[in-house]
């Protein structure tokens, strides 16, 4: 009932436009009347019947046939200006000329709706294709919500809030369109619940200044049900990427505990053998196995010490908890820090730096850049025959990055593994040496934690770890040195 109250005054003015085309017709009509015939009058007075039955539809064509009735009948059938008929004849064309213009009336009226019909359903299946086909590429709930609010706004012409109800550990969202419309506590026009098979997500508010009509209602209805199988595939594909994600975190778990048994086995017992000999008295103070102990304890603290550090540096990497104390150095001075800190690993290897103490200051948290040079100059004396050199060149290729490549004369690398040798946990099976593969992919999240980058390649006569980082940070570029020296 509501419905029919609110569309009566649209109703009432499509009637009145039809009554005024009919007006103007018999205006016009009535000053020819004096060389005009009375069909030509009556076939005349069709025009306005017809017109408004296309525009205005059923209703307006038979008030205008029976306005159009009338008005032949009081201009133009003598005796003009009453409604009284002499002639039969003329009672006869009054006659045919009303049944006519009711039946083009309703003709054109049912061609017109059908026609309106046909245009709404079209419109609604293009926007409904247009939904689907933009819910297909999104994944939050915020972009679902965005994209239901827009094509149903714009669909109606109103303002629209989308609410949907909170997942567990999470906060209910609101959306509205258009974006500038404010909260309203005024009751909305229309609450359209989106359900799922998983019961109530949320719903559509619509507020507008009329009610909807059965085809609007439709529409809201079907955008609805479009969004609730969209959020429960959004859903879905969140609650199987954590799966996902669970499922290689317990592998990674594994493989870290497994190799960490294997890894963290043979220094232990290298220790306890050393520090067992060293106590039992039987090894002379001065004798050189009391120092071949001492060295191997050393050597095995530090690869202990080394280990614990990578382990370290990957569960902070891996959590985001990484925090840069970033400061300018000298490259040279960071390089020649680490090769002194390996000298004993180093020891069986030429090492050759090619690093220029003129290069540009490098802004880089010294203790992880350390760590990335341990890690590199590590498996270089690891895979590198004893004897061999290890290079070490840096440069300043442009004004915006440092060059740095570390190279050995180890066996080549397949080329598939190129990139992979930086993912965690990733070994060449073709090797067989201590690790458990987390030294490279440490180097890597720590260098682009610098905004630089690492990769890996294969020499003529080796094999090279290259990276890039920048020469300036946050926009700044590096201070100069000053070459001024005081003078006494």
């Amino acid at each position: 009932m509501t419905h029919v109250f609110h569309t009566w005054p649209r109703s009432l003015a499509n009637n009145l436009l039809a009554l005024f085309v009919v007006a103007l017709v018999a205006g016009a009509l009535f000053l020819l009347r004096e060389v005009l015939t009375t069909p030509i009058v009556a076939l005349l007075f069709l025009i306005p019947v017809v017109v408004s039955a296309i525009r205005w539809g059923l209703a307006p064509g038979i008030v205008a046939s029976i306005a159009a009735f009338l008005s032949l009948n009081y201009f133009f059938i003598p005796p003009f200006y009453t409604l009284a008929v002499h002639q039969t004849q003329d009672i006869l064309a009054l006659i045919v000329f009303l049944a006519v213009a009711v039946i083009i009336s309703q003709l054109v009226g049912r061609v017109y709706t059908a026609l309106s019909a046909a245009q709404a359903r079209e419109l609604e299946a293009v926007r409904l294709y247009d939904f689907s086909l933009a819910l297909v590429g999104l994944s939050g709930e915020t972009e679902i919500a965005d994209l239901l609010a827009l094509q149903t706004g714009e669909a109606l012409q109103a303002e629209v809030e989308v609410w949907l109800q909170a997942e567990p550990e999470g906060t209910p969202l609101t959306v509205r369109y258009p974006p500038s419309a404010r909260e309203r506590s005024d009751p909305f026009l229309v609450a359209q619940p989106i359900d799922s098979v998983r019961g109530h997500l949320g719903e559509v508010r619509i507020w507008r200044g009329e009610p909807l009509e059965i085809p609007e209602s439709r529409l809201v209805h079907t955008l609805a049900g479009q969004t609730a199988l969209a959020l429960e595939r959004a859903r879905l594909s969140r609650i199987e990427m954590r799966s996902h994600i669970l499922e290689e975190s317990d592998r990674l778990k594994s493989a870290l505990l497994s190799s960490m048994s294997h890894e963290l086995r043979t220094p232990l017992v290298t220790i306890k053998a050393a520090a067992t000999g060293l106590r039992s008295g039987m090894v002379d103070w001065n004798s050189p196995a009391r120092h071949d102990l001492l060295a191997a304890l050393e050597d095995e603290v530090d690869r202990l010490n080394q280990l614990v550090d990578n382990l370290l540096s990957s569960s902070r990497l891996e959590a985001g908890a990484l925090k840069l104390d970033r400061q300018w150095h000298i490259p040279l001075e960071i390089v020649d820090s680490t090769v002194d800190r390996l000298a004993r690993v180093l020891q069986h290897h030429v090492v050759e730096i090619n690093v220029a103490d003129d290069l540009p200051l490098i802004s880089v948290d010294h203790v992880l850049m350390q760590q990335v040079f341990s890690n590199l100059l590590g498996n270089c004396a690891k895979y590198a025959p004893p004897g061999s050199t290890i290079r070490i060149e840096a440069s300043a290729s442009n004004e915006d990055n440092l060059w740095v490549q570390i190279s050995n004369e180890g066996p080549p690398v397949p080329k598939e593994n190129l990139a992979t040798i930086f993912e965690p946990f990733q070994r060449l099976e073709t090797v067989e040496r201590p690790g458990i593969g987390l030294g490279l992919s440490i180097c890597k999240g720590i260098t682009e934690a610098h905004g630089g980058r690492i990769w890996a390649v294969n020499l003529p006569d080796g094999f090279a770890y290259r990276l890039t980082l920048p020469l300036t940070a946050g926009g700044v570029a590096a201070p100069r040195i000053s070459s001024e020296v005081d003078e006494p």
